[in-house]
């Protein structure tokens, strides 16, 4: 007589699967343990790497801080050559060093800018406008300044249309920056001195509509007057 065939349950066939499961990746595991070893190895690296690379940068950045709030007491006296080379006999390393060895950390590309500044000031508009062009960093105003820094060689080079699109790019970078209404009419007054007129008059007039109180604002009447 046939006995009559059990039935498996649900549970046993869940449970039969996992033993499956369980043996194949055993032996999956035996097969290649020495490659799962040696990528966890390689990715134990790229992780304390990682964690090194962030560290490190971070570091740099408070020595590129440290270092730049010792430079600048030069940089404000109008001391630009000895903020550009450093000090002798002190611990101010100047403006030039520090990019040189902290140029990708935040406050490194914040030296840029005041190195990029120093040279203007020194007439020395070719070692300026690389810094200016070299900025790179996250900060609005400072990116503004290199912007407008940029339209400052071009306009004096006599490449006034070039000067008065960066200018207005400077503007509009953030609406927040105080220098807003100096890059506006700086844009005006080479759109004006290239015969745009249009595009001058409605700059001025922006001025004189947002920016009533500003230096600017109280200049811009003059300016408005050539094209009216």
């Amino acid at each position: 007589m046939l006995q009559k065939k059990k039935k498996i349950s649900k549970k046993e066939m869940k449970e039969d699967k996992l033993v499956t499961f369980v043996n194949k990746s055993a032996k999956f595991f035996d097969e290649y343990k020495n490659k799962v070893f040696t990528y966890g190895a390689i990715l134990v690296v790229a992780i304390a790497a990682v964690y090194f690379y962030i560290n490190q940068k971070n570091e740099d950045n408070l020595a590129a801080g440290t270092e730049l709030s010792r430079v600048l007491t030069l940089y404000e006296q109008g001391s630009y050559l000895e903020a550009i080379e450093g000090k002798q006999g002190t611990n101010i390393i100047g403006l030039k060093r520090i990019v040189e060895e902290y140029g990708s950390t935040e406050n490194g590309e914040t030296a840029k800018i005041y190195l990029a500044n120093a040279y203007s000031f020194l007439g020395n508009q070719e070692e300026a406008i690389k810094y200016y062009e070299d900025y790179n960093g996250n900060i609005d105003y400072l990116k503004a300044a290199a912007l407008a820094g940029r339209a400052g060689y071009y306009a004096s080079s006599g490449e006034y249309e070039k000067a008065a699109d960066l200018y207005l790019s400077a503007a509009k970078i953030s609406k927040l920056n105080v220098e807003n209404p100096n890059y506006l009419l700086n844009a005006g007054i080479y759109y004006l001195q290239i015969g745009s007129k249009e595009e001058a008059k409605e700059l001025f007039n922006e001025i004189k509509d947002d920016y009533t109180t500003s230096l600017a604002g109280r200049e811009v009447n003059k300016y408005l007057a050539q094209i009216q």
